[in-house]
């Protein structure tokens, strides 16, 4: 089994990794004319976001995120605004899947495969050791998947295609 996020330097290198996300956050700002729109919030700690998605051609062709929290909720939609933004609808899922599988393997890595398609959301390895902070690193994710299936709705029925403003 893999060790858990364990040398003293790796852990510097994640939680230096969380915290310049949770300042230069990537994808922050609203979309004029969303398809899909979640607000999800954390009533344990009281973190909240808003995911905002435009999908066109069976891909986030827009994506962007408000919201206010801890360190780990704000890296972690930055790093998921990072990751998903201008992919496959198909991609997004397996990603959003790998990674609430990582944080929900109570501080241990993945297999290196999937360790490495994680690329920086792989910081949050350690997350998983702290119960109250699994839902402040799944919050974003919750909010996209929640999104993603409004957005899919807006955009299929019939005569229906992406609705984009002037």
């Amino acid at each position: 089994m893999p060790s858990p996020a364990g040398s003293s330097a790796m852990q510097q290198l994640y939680q230096q990794v969380i915290l310049d996300n949770s300042r230069a956050r990537s994808g922050e700002g609203e979309l004029t004319a969303p398809h899909g729109q979640s607000f999800q919030v954390n009533p344990t700690c009281g973190d909240e976001c808003t995911v905002q998605v435009a999908v066109e051609n069976n891909r986030v062709s827009h994506l962007a995120w408000t919201g206010r929290g801890c360190s780990i909720s704000q890296a972690s939609l930055s790093l998921m605004y990072e990751m998903v933004d201008g992919e496959q609808l198909e991609r997004v899922e397996l990603l959003g899947e790998t990674f609430r599988e990582l944080i929900h393997n109570r501080g241990h890595e993945l297999n290196p495969g999937k360790m490495e398609q994680l690329e920086d959301l792989s910081a949050f390895t350690g997350v998983g050791r702290y119960s109250a902070r699994v839902k402040c690193a799944l919050l974003g994710w919750m909010a996209l998947r929640d999104a993603l299936v409004q957005a899919q709705r807006s955009t299929s029925g019939p005569g229906q295609g992406p609705q984009t403003q002037a």
